[in-house]
């Protein structure tokens, strides 16, 4: 593995190799709901041959798998890696950089990314390379959260970090985390990675993640992320009481009969490459 290692990326791979057991509690139930939107956007066929960069637990990969696909999946995460293979013996897992894929030129049909985009310190050089493991005409299919603008649920935990964090402390700084959620600032930075803007399909979807408890999405953030993560362990216990509370008290609002439904959107973007 050749992983950059810049002060965020080391951030990035800490971050998930301490929480990759804790990711199936805390996330799966939100990220996996965006797989059916994702491999029906990027047209999984039968027999096609496909990658599933920054796979986490495989969960894309087993996804295309069942439809028939031929997948092979890649993470940074040693950890992750061992999840993925143990929950798929039947899938190729690698240990590698999106960023630098250990795969030979024009090898996939299709290459996925469900939310890895966000957590690299080059997501530029990820989407050079997936354009060029893809074939001509190859299709890359990728998600990424919308904005608070957007997404009641980003909006929540937005909202109680800026009334209630200290933002000044020192955090290593990583690209925009909403730079991809303009349709046509996507197409530009599609374009210069050689992927065709003309073919960009770019569609936000919104779910409703089901959680059993109004600390659930405080307590996700706050030992089953990374970035969010980090910001948080870097403020005070006064101030964390405040964040919780707030965040406890919006998720409140979306109560229902058996926990809470919380709405969260992702756009689903896929362009071919050129």
């Amino acid at each position: 593995m050749n992983t950059m290692l810049d002060e965020f990326s080391l951030l990035e791979h800490r971050g998930w190799q301490r929480v990759a057991g804790k990711y199936e509690e805390a996330w799966s139930g939100l990220t996996r709901l965006f797989i059916p939107h994702l491999l029906q956007a990027a047209e999984i066929t039968h027999g096609a041959r496909v990658l599933d960069v920054a796979c986490g637990p495989g969960y894309v990969a087993e996804a295309a798998l069942a439809l028939g696909a031929a997948p092979v999946g890649v993470d940074f995460s040693a950890e992750m890696i061992a999840l993925a293979r143990n929950r798929n013996p039947r899938i190729e897992f690698h240990e590698g950089d999106a960023q630098q894929l250990d795969f030979e030129d024009s090898r996939f049909d299709v290459v996925l990314m469900n939310f890895g985009l966000l957590h690299l310190a080059m997501p530029e050089a990820a989407l050079s390379e997936a354009h060029r493991v893809l074939r001509l005409g190859g299709r890359f299919g990728f998600t990424v959260w919308a904005g608070p603008g957007e997404s009641p649920g980003a909006r929540i935990v937005e909202a109680a970090v800026k009334a209630h964090a200290d933002m000044s402390v020192e955090m290593p700084t990583g690209p925009d985390y909403f730079a991809f959620a303009d349709s046509a600032q996507c197409r530009k930075t599609l374009g210069r990675a050689g992927f065709d803007p003309g073919s960009l399909v770019f569609e936000t979807v919104t779910v409703e993640w089901q959680v059993p408890t109004a600390s659930f999405l405080f307590e996700s953030e706050q030992n089953a992320g990374v970035r969010t993560a980090a910001l948080l362990a870097r403020q005070t216990a006064s101030v964390l009481k405040a964040i919780k509370a707030q965040v406890e008290a919006s998720v409140r609002a979306h109560a229902t009969e058996d926990g809470f439904a919380i709405p969260f959107a992702a756009h689903v973007i896929t362009v071919r490459a050129a």
